[in-house]
């Protein structure tokens, strides 16, 4: 028996930042992982998919580039290249997450699967138990796998798999029209694999604001085949071929493809943990309530950090909640609220699609009295310049005070767009703050600016910063 203040139950980025947290409290620290080593981030997440999508920004350059008068061949694509790259990659970026892990003293560590006995033992399936204080479950997420794909058996796979891949394959079927799905059918079709993308309920990613929406669905419809709600009536199996049977403008239609991705969705990794043992109330998907703030499940003397804890599935937010959850059972009983940084989150499709602090449907369910501006990425200068012109960004600002809430958009470097908005939100930034700020010209960022304007314009502000350029179009 291992009698230990904190038992943090997984390694992952949220595990870690718990571990560090615990450890300025007390020495009495374990760290649990019943797995490989490594982030779900760096091995089949942000890190994979990112290689896989850079790769087919290097495709689609070449094919765009006749549009700026400079002729080449088409893309020889080698997916036994472009994979074996995104493995070496994700490997080195695996390794040195390893070695991190590795590098703790080994007396603060514990290889096996944890399951709770009570509310202060667990058992490892090694045998060994532990008696811990307080314990932090940070246990991470699994794909969800629903059962109507149940019927292609090993043709099944999800995000996880594809990383695997020694070659691309000929077609594949993508099911969810989330962030994973959206990043790897957009990715996938422009390698040269055969792609059909099914959504369900008309979702785009995570935008809620209806127009930015429908932007985003005809940007990534213009790119591959894409049906956000999509009217799907059979998925069999023939051989080793997936046959998707579906309606498509009022026709049945009939398509067969070598993979079936299923992108719908992770839950949290909570099988095998016996949670009923921990003494904690579990709502029907055997998960308890956890305060956000604290990372505290119910007043008790365990806290969930990461994708189990079900709040935003996203690296730097597991992060914190880690950091939080480690501080909190180190200092425990004497908690401290945590403030929570402006919610951010990006999907790496061309063009990118982001969402900032409040959202649409977040400000409209709260009957908040707001504003929003917005601009169309069509005629805006650096956007035109760069062939990049589509895309739709929308802010939301505050009646009264003028102060930045939120923003949905889908946008040409986007990414970037996006954190600008994050740190003006969290800092508390009105519109005529932001429009004093310096803008470059010609740059993407002046259809922020743009955006701005027609925010204050709706908001029944002053406008102290006029266009200064008179002939670069409206969103110069």
């Amino acid at each position: 028996m291992h009698n230990i203040d904190i038992a943090i139950i997984g390694a992952g980025t949220a595990g870690m930042g718990a571990y560090r947290a615990a450890r300025k409290h007390t020495d009495r620290v374990v760290l649990i992982e019943g797995g490989p080593y490594g982030t779900t981030c760096a091995r089949v997440g942000c890190m994979p998919s990112k290689l896989l999508i850079a790769a087919a920004e290097a495709a689609e350059a070449v094919r765009e580039a006749p549009g700026f008068g400079v002729h080449s061949r088409a893309p020889r694509i080698d997916g036994a290249e472009v994979m074996d790259r995104v493995r070496r990659e994700r490997d080195r970026f695996v390794g040195f997450v390893v070695d991190t892990v590795e590098g703790i003293d080994p007396s603060h560590r514990l290889r096996g699967c944890a399951r709770f006995e009570d509310a202060h033992t667990l058992r490892l399936d090694s045998g060994e138990a532990i008696h811990a204080e307080r314990i932090v479950i940070a246990t991470g997420s699994v794909p969800v796998r629903p059962g109507i794909f149940d019927a292609v058996g090993d043709r099944l796979i999800v995000n996880d798999d594809v990383f695997g891949w020694s070659d691309l394959p000929e077609a594949v079927a993508v099911f969810g029209g989330g962030p994973i799905g959206l990043e790897l059918a957009q990715s996938l079709h422009r390698l040269g694999v055969r792609v059909r993308l099914f959504g369900k309920g008309g979702g785009v990613g995570p935008l809620s604001d209806p127009a930015v929406r429908d932007v985003a669905a005809a940007a990534i419809g213009a790119d591959l085949p894409f049906d956000p709600d999509a009217d799907v009536q059979k998925i069999t199996r023939e051989g080793d071929t997936v046959v998707v049977r579906f309606t498509e403008n009022g026709l049945a239609r009939e398509e067969r493809f070598d993979w079936l991705l299923a992108a719908t969705g992770r839950a949290p990794a909570l099988g095998g943990l016996n949670l009923a043992a921990s003494g904690l109330t579990l709502d029907d998907r055997g998960a308890p309530e956890v305060d956000p703030l604290t990372m505290q499940a119910q007043g008790s003397h365990i806290f969930f950090a990461g994708d189990v804890a079900a709040r935003i599935p996203l690296l730097h937010e597991a992060a914190d909640d880690g950091r939080i959850a480690g501080d909190n059972a180190g200092r425990f009983p004497n908690l401290g609220t945590h403030d929570r940084r402006t919610p951010l989150g990006v999907v790496f499709t061309d063009p990118n699609i982001a969402t900032v602090g409040a959202s649409f449907s977040d400000l409209s369910d709260a009957s908040c009295d707001f504003a929003t501006g917005e601009v169309d990425f069509a005629d805006q200068g650096r956007a035109r310049v760069l062939r990049l012109n589509r895309g739709l960004l929308r802010i939301y600002g505050e009646r009264g005070t003028g102060r930045l809430l939120g923003a949905e958009m889908v946008a040409p470097r986007g990414e970037h767009l996006a954190h600008l908005l994050a740190w003006a939100v969290q800092g508390g930034m009105d519109v005529e703050t932001a429009l004093e700020m310096p803008f470059y010209h010609p740059v993407i960022e002046e259809g922020l600016r743009s955006a701005l304007r027609d925010l204050s314009v709706n908001l029944g502000r002053r406008i102290d910063n006029p266009p200064r350029c008179i002939d670069c179009g409206p969103g110069a």
